[in-house]
């Protein structure tokens, strides 16, 4: 929507967890370090815990690229399974079909192919996403992955990463065992203002842009204060605020339009206890689709620019004119809907 108007390549504040785009803050650059660490050193079981929206899994796909030549990898996100379909998900990533097999014959099969790769030279890493999710019984199967080992050397390491409930399931009595066998244990935390300037502009340079800074010293640090440090806030901050600061025709982004994301993302007048219609803008569910929207949007403004009276001093031309905030707001919202209904 505003990567021509910014002059940026890619979309910088996307939703995907591209290793590209890691910013490695002294909390991201030291797990990342000790997971790496962790695993060439074959301690066998490792953790990972933050808060959502930490970048927990775009530091784990960044630390599989690093093993990409010496180690097989799995990652596995289906954490509302049982200890059977936890192992047909593994199964299915080394490309074995386990739908009749039972769960001995899949442990076994498993097993044949760890040292099968140990004799290959290659390790195997298995990293468990989301692993706050999983049952105990799940858990337990997991610990029992990591005997397979020879008489030098685990044949599996294990990275269970996963939200601060996580750390209380493996502090729980009944997994005692399992986390006996965590070797190493990480932690994410929130980045500081300082380093949010910094991670925003980071996301800027990989999408390409090159230019002066797109957002002022004071816009910087409300969205710091706001999204409290957490990554995947920052990044839907930062969207809403070029998508505004586009649709206004406003190369920089400064404190009036990062007051006007915060008012928007504002979920308290969609709360059940404080719902008013009249409050909340509504759109028919009839429509021709998100190009007829968008062109309805731009007669709207170029009928509206045909009406103002012309100021004195330099011509004005429609392609001088911008929208005004609430004019801008409404576009959004327009589009937003558009988009809601294509999907």
């Amino acid at each position: 929507m505003f990567l021509e108007f910014f002059g940026l390549r890619e979309q910088p504040f996307g939703v995907t967890p591209d290793p590209r785009f890691l910013y490695l803050s002294p909390a991201h650059r030291e797990a990342l370090a000790s997971l790496y660490y962790g695993i060439e050193s074959g301690r066998g079981f490792l953790a990972l815990i933050a808060k959502p929206g930490m970048g927990k899994t775009t530091l784990l796909f960044h630390l599989l690229e690093k093993f990409r030549h010496t180690a097989r990898t799995a990652f596995l996100f289906q954490t509302q399974c049982t200890s059977r379909e936890f192992m047909r998900f593994l199964m299915a990533e080394l490309g074995y079909e386990t739908v009749d097999q039972d769960f001995v014959h899949m442990h076994e099969k498993f097993n044949q192919y760890l040292l099968q790769e140990a004799r290959a030279g290659k390790g195997f890493i298995v990293v468990v996403d989301e692993a706050q999710n999983l049952d105990a019984s799940v858990l337990e199967t997991i610990r029992l992955l990591s005997d397979f080992e020879t008489p030098r050397a685990k044949l599996l390491q294990i990275v269970l990463a996963g939200q601060p409930e996580l750390a209380d399931k493996l502090a729980s009595r009944k997994l005692s065992q399992l986390r006996q066998r965590v070797s190493l244990l990480s932690a994410l935390h929130p980045l500081s203002k300082e380093e949010t300037q910094r991670y925003i502009q980071h996301r800027l340079k990989v999408a390409g842009y090159s230019g002066t800074p797109l957002f002022t010293n004071d816009a910087m640090v409300t969205i710091a204060s706001f999204t409290e440090g957490i990554p995947r806030n920052v990044n839907n901050f930062c969207f809403n605020a070029l998508s505004l600061a586009c649709a206004l025709r406003q190369q920089v982004v400064d404190s009036a339009i990062v007051k006007e994301v915060i008012a928007d993302l504002d979920i308290t007048p969609l709360l059940s206890e404080t719902w008013n219609p009249e409050r909340v803008s509504s759109y028919s569910e009839e429509g021709n689709g998100f190009e007829e929207h968008v062109r309805q949007m731009e007669l709207h403004r170029q009928n509206k620019i045909k009406m103002e009276p012309v100021p004195a001093g330099p011509s004005r031309t429609a392609n001088d004119a911008t929208l005004t905030p609430s004019e801008a707001k409404a576009y959004l919202e327009q589009v937003a809907k558009s988009l809601k209904q294509w999907q």
